[in-house]
């Protein structure tokens, strides 16, 4: 069973390491698979007719390392590499796929569920010279909810790396079309981006915003929103009809961000870099706040 956190206007359901999804991508570490504001839903899923839904991403899953898990350069084809938040990975060629199914040696895990919060610790083994303690917390406040990190490095090798969260959203489970409007805190500057899937154009690019004229049969995706800047790491996302919006602030800037959708979902992107020596730390955050709109 999930663990809920609820009050009077927010509901998060969350699964622990060990409930439904096994695959070796998303960090297993405090799963939010769905929430609820006024009693409207706000998350959705990678895949809606997928065979094994325990394989896939919904919710707000997060990843580290979406293109090179931690020591697996240095690792033998047959040994383990990490990735963090899920375990050892046994590699099985030179190249790393984040989609691909790894066999896994799960981390140890432990979790203490509060009243109002859920934490969830996550103590690695010592592979290739490198380990580390992962510690996420999230609490929920009366109309947000909060994601905190604290990533210690207990190896003797760098830890270099990534983290984003891939927000799976559609409010009200309505499809993305003319309804949604995505909203930055920075200029888009298309000429600047990285990657660009748009085959229906369905996705218009303004400038400071997306919209959409109709609803995607195939996915989009977009890399680099912000060229090569640095910028404030927010996104908000409204939908006209329910009246309903979400928005994610990190507590950091950010030199990368990414939107991946598909018709029934929107997934803004904000990557967070890691650099740790050993013997040190880093904390960060996301907040999440949820509101109506007049």
């Amino acid at each position: 069973m999930a663990h809920i956190l609820k009050n009077e206007n927010l509901e998060l359901h969350i699964d622990t390491p060990f409930e439904n999804y096994n695959f070796s991508r998303f960090d297993w570490t405090g799963k939010i698979i769905k929430v609820k504001f006024k009693d409207i839903q706000l998350s959705s899923v990678e895949i809606t007719d997928c065979q094994n839904k325990n394989y896939f991403g919904k919710g707000f899953y997060n990843e580290f390392g979406i293109d090179t898990a931690l020591g697996f350069d240095e690792a033998e084809v047959g040994g383990w590499f990490h990735k963090i938040g899920v375990g050892l990975l046994k590699k099985d060629d030179n190249q790393y796929l984040f989609n691909k199914n790894y066999e896994i040696k799960p981390a140890e895990f432990k979790v203490v569920a509060k009243s109002n919060k859920i934490i969830i610790s996550c103590n690695s083994d010592t592979v290739c010279g490198y380990s580390y303690l992962l510690k996420k917390e999230i609490e929920l406040h009366d109309s947000s909810f909060t994601i905190k990190y604290y990533l210690e490095n207990t190896g003797k090798k760098d830890i270099v790396t990534n983290e984003y969260c891939h927000n799976f959203t559609a409010i009200n489970k309505d499809l993305i079309g003319s309804d949604y409007i995505l909203k930055f805190p920075f200029q888009l500057k298309p000429k600047l981006f990285g990657e660009t899937v748009n085959l229906e154009q369905k996705v218009d690019i303004g400038i400071n915003d997306i919209k959409f004229n109709g609803s995607p049969k195939e996915p989009f995706f977009f890399s680099f929103l912000n060229g090569s800047e640095k910028v404030d790491a927010e996104w908000e996302l409204i939908n006209l009809k329910s009246k309903i919006g979400i928005s994610e602030v990190g507590s950091f800037k950010t030199d990368k961000v990414n939107l991946w959708g598909w018709k029934h979902v929107i997934s803004p992107e904000l990557f967070f870099n890691i650099f740790i020596k050993p013997g040190e730390s880093i904390e960060w955050s996301r907040n999440y706040n949820l509101f109506t709109v007049d």
